[in-house]
């Protein structure tokens, strides 16, 4: 067995009390508040109250994507006119959320799509990448159909184009929001 995978297996069975069924198999199930090894069908598997997804049924859902900035006003109008969402009302300097045009998730449109939200950070600090003291965290991809064309409106809006290109096919090209996160325009939609 490998040092790592050697190491892992050792902590897992030191938290779930499982134990090793052969060199590259640990499988454990809860039985009475016990925990045992069976038979596994590959490395990695386990039997236990999610193997079952038919009695699983509750899937987390993409709710809310949030990003912080120095001004959630202004950053949410960008992409408001970008993606031509909705601003929602009660938004604001230090909050401001963005509604998709079939509506957000809520319990009474369980069919909603995710929402963009973005919050006010006193101290907040522009990404840097693909590298430096404070890199990215995430970044959003945009489909368009043609990169060309879309890119006059999101400069106009107030993006720039990074200055790192990774794309040698050009089927995807790196901005910078007005508070520096990357994001890309997609060749796909």
């Amino acid at each position: 067995m490998e040092a790592p995978l050697e190491r892992w297996m050792i902590w897992l069975q030191s938290v779930t009390g499982a134990r090793a069924v052969g060199k590259r198999e640990l499988r454990w199930e809860r039985t009475t508040g016990r925990r045992r090894a069976l038979p596994s069908e590959g490395f990695g598997s386990y039997r236990g109250p999610m193997e079952n997804l038919a009695q699983e049924p509750i899937t987390p859902k993409l709710d809310l994507i949030v990003l912080d900035c120095p001004d959630a006003m202004e950053l949410a109008t960008f992409y408001a006119k970008l993606l031509r969402w909705r601003l929602e009302e009660g938004s604001d300097g230090d909050w401001a959320t963005l509604s998709p045009p079939r509506g957000g998730l809520t319990p009474e449109n369980p069919d909603g799509e995710a929402t963009l939200a973005f919050q006010k950070i006193d101290d907040y600090q522009r990404p840097t990448w693909p590298g430096g003291t404070h890199p990215q965290q995430f970044h959003l991809d945009f489909a368009v159909t043609d990169i060309e064309e879309a890119e006059p409106r999101v400069l106009t809006l107030g993006a720039a184009v990074h200055e790192h290109q990774p794309s040698s096919s050009g089927s995807f090209r790196v901005y910078v929001d007005p508070a520096g996160h990357p994001f890309c325009l997609v060749q796909g939609a």
